[in-house]
């Protein structure tokens, strides 16, 4: 059976939260033919016929019946009722594993990702869910790397948020990826919603002080880095000196920690710096690369662009709108 990647399956589930039910029909229900844009065909389905009751106390009835997903590129599931509660049936386990071999993308938003995780569809995979339910995903599910500070994880065919309002990230995420940063513009503005929150196009957020043993050497130096980040002096080589090690050793150690280099890390926090003055004072690009550790405006540009996704100006511009 063909599938067609305008062909939107959401799949909800018996208790599943009002907030992400209502996240995936809402931004890929925006018909955007108008523009020369998309127009999705968007199919919500229920675990079972019948009413299916919501966190909300309020009853909702799905329209269509499962069958009409397997025709879905993108299969979406909004939520889930919380973790502990009635098991996942089969024949829902089985429909996302038969989607995903036939090459669609499969959504879990929020708690979703314990239904994909059931479902196998994570193993050896990065896969993130609501911050309240990390540790249980975590034990439940050795075989998916977990992101504990995440706005969604994108891997390819697989895609991941965190709680509530991140669904809406990962949805305009999938949607930018998919069909251009002008249908995600679109969605976003009918919406009144920022086009992407910090950290959007980065994928996640690196963890700025790992929970490592009191004293281990890496954790210190991070710390250094930390009280010193608006210093443009700070390099690497610093702070291999301040964890008493060799930039080698350090280097390893340090990837080995963080998951990326020293640089990358320290460039990083800086953006983060950026991102924070820009959405919370009126300081221009200059004084905002110079407070965040860079020389000024024109030596941050890229590197704000690269991680973030926008130019500075965009970024303020759209979290003002926002």
């Amino acid at each position: 059976m063909t599938r067609g990647r305008t062909t939107v399956g959401v799949l909800i589930g018996d208790g599943a939260p009002m907030l992400e039910v209502a996240v995936a029909p809402r931004v890929f229900g925006i018909d955007q033919t108008a523009r020369g844009g998309p127009r999705f065909d968007v199919r919500t389905a229920g675990e079972h016929s019948g009413p299916l009751g919501t966190t909300a106390g309020i009853s909702i009835s799905a329209p269509y019946p499962l069958a009409a997903l397997d025709e879905a590129g993108i299969i979406i599931v909004p939520g889930w009722r919380a973790p502990g509660g009635a098991p996942v049936e089969p024949n829902i386990l089985d429909l996302l594993r038969r989607a995903h071999r036939d090459g669609a993308t499969v959504v879990g938003l929020c708690v979703g990702a314990f239904v994909l995780a059931e479902a196998g569809l994570l193993d050896g995979r990065r896969g993130t869910t609501h911050w309240r339910h990390l540790t249980e995903f975590a034990d439940r599910f050795p075989a998916v790397e977990v992101v504990d500070d995440a706005l969604y994880v994108d891997e390819g065919t697989v895609i991941t948020s965190a709680g509530s309002a991140a669904g809406l990230d990962a949805c305009l995420h999938l949607l930018r990826r998919d069909h251009g940063p002008d249908a995600a513009n679109t969605a976003a503005r009918a919406l009144v919603v920022a086009p992407q929150r910090a950290g959007g196009q980065a994928q996640f957020v690196e963890r700025p002080v790992p929970r490592l043993p009191t004293g281990d050497a890496i954790a210190g130096a991070i710390r250094y880095a930390l009280d010193r980040v608006d210093d443009p002096q700070l390099d690497v080589a610093e702070l291999a000196a301040a964890a008493h090690q060799s930039r080698r050793t350090f280097d390893r150690r340090f990837r080995a920690t963080t998951g990326c280099s020293p640089l990358q890390w320290l460039l990083h926090q800086r953006i983060l710096r950026a991102q924070h003055i820009l959405s919370t004072t009126g300081l221009d690009i200059d004084a905002v690369a110079r407070a965040s550790g860079f020389t000024d405006g024109v030596a941050m540009r890229p590197h704000f662009r690269r991680i973030v996704g926008v130019p500075p100006q965009a970024y303020r511009a759209s979290f003002r709108a926002a």
